[in-house]
């Protein structure tokens, strides 16, 4: 990659939501875009509502002439960086990895989401392992800051560092980079989730009040700082007490509660069929679609007042007014 060339080709491969608000967070950084995607129509109606929802808060104009939406790669094309979203599935990634090296260019970095595998196991397979590394976005993405970037001791650093800075400066990402092999997120959030499974299933709490107790407290919070940050701010110490009482009593279950594993058998998927862990109308599902596409520029604003390392210093965004 040529971080000081924002015509910069890049293929982005997906059929989810995130690959979809991705192309919008390039495009706005000034790239040519190409999207390989078998949900043309689903695609093309998601992105055009992301620049719709853009020009009213930023008033910039997304060049949408510079996306191609593609249901084949075809080989004379030449990008400078490829990006996969997949299911977390071995075999679709594994299958996409595959057809990307056939038809790239040896030196183009591959990136690709992995939330539950380690990198190495997707460059077992790989031709050129050195320029596979994992990337896992945020949705929206071109309203988000998060980048997570997983690398390993086989990844060529010298592909990763101009990533990672056009991540920096186009693309209005607060990037880090893992060199362990997996990612952090979805653990962190997992562990969370499953104290929460464990809370549910004895009929403790309900749904609700799990989300009103993550909302209310730390939904407060994260925005101006991370937990840890947050822990020196309420005072150190009194964490790891609470934690040398607590600790032995937290959900170690390996299993998915039975309420749960009867949302993945009947592929409940929340707001887009309408029933998850709470079930909604066509009208409420759209509304929640809605408020979640405003809301993520309002918190974007924000997070932006007060920088990771520095409360005092300001990143100001464009304000976020949408009707």
């Amino acid at each position: 990659m040529d971080v000081n060339n924002q015509k910069q080709h890049i293929l982005v491969a997906g059929d989810h939501q995130t690959a979809w608000s991705l192309c919008v967070c390039l495009l706005q950084a000034g790239h040519r875009v190409t999207l390989f995607s078998s949900s043309k129509t689903a695609a093309l109606n998601a992105i055009n509502q992301h620049i719709i929802d853009f020009n009213k808060i930023d008033g910039k104009r997304v060049a949408v002439e510079d996306l191609n939406v593609v249901s084949m790669i075809h080989n004379q094309l030449i990008f400078d960086l490829a990006i996969a979203i997949t299911p977390e599935n071995l075999g679709i990634k594994e299958a996409l990895i595959h057809e990307l090296e056939n038809k790239l260019p040896d030196n183009t970095l591959i990136a690709v989401n992995i939330e539950s595998f380690t990198l190495s196991a997707l460059q077992q397979q790989t031709k050129n392992p050195e320029r596979l590394i994992g990337a896992n976005w945020a949705e929206p993405a071109h309203t988000t800051y998060f980048l997570e970037i997983i690398t390993n001791s086989l990844t060529d650093m010298k592909l990763v560092a101009p990533f990672c800075k056009t991540a920096k400066l186009f693309w209005q990402k607060d990037p880090y980079i893992l060199e362990k092999n997996y990612g952090i997120r979805s653990r962190m959030l997992l562990a969370l989730v499953r104290e929460a499974f464990y809370l549910i299933d004895n009929e403790y709490v309900t749904v609700e009040d799990i989300d009103r107790a993550c909302r209310n407290d730390a939904g407060y919070y994260l925005p101006f700082a991370g937990n840890f940050r947050y822990m020196d701010l309420m005072g150190t110490y009194m964490y790891g007490i609470v934690m040398q009482d607590l600790n032995p009593e937290l959900s170690k279950n390996t299993n998915i509660p039975q309420f749960c594993q009867k949302i993945i058998n009947q592929a409940d998927k929340g707001i887009k069929s309408g029933k998850g862990f709470y079930n909604y109308t066509s009208e409420e599902a759209a509304e929640w679609e809605s408020t979640f596409r405003k809301f993520s520029y309002q918190i974007k604003e924000i997070i932006s007042r007060y920088p990771f390392n520095n409360p005092s210093e300001t990143n100001p965004v464009i304000p976020a007014v949408l009707p």
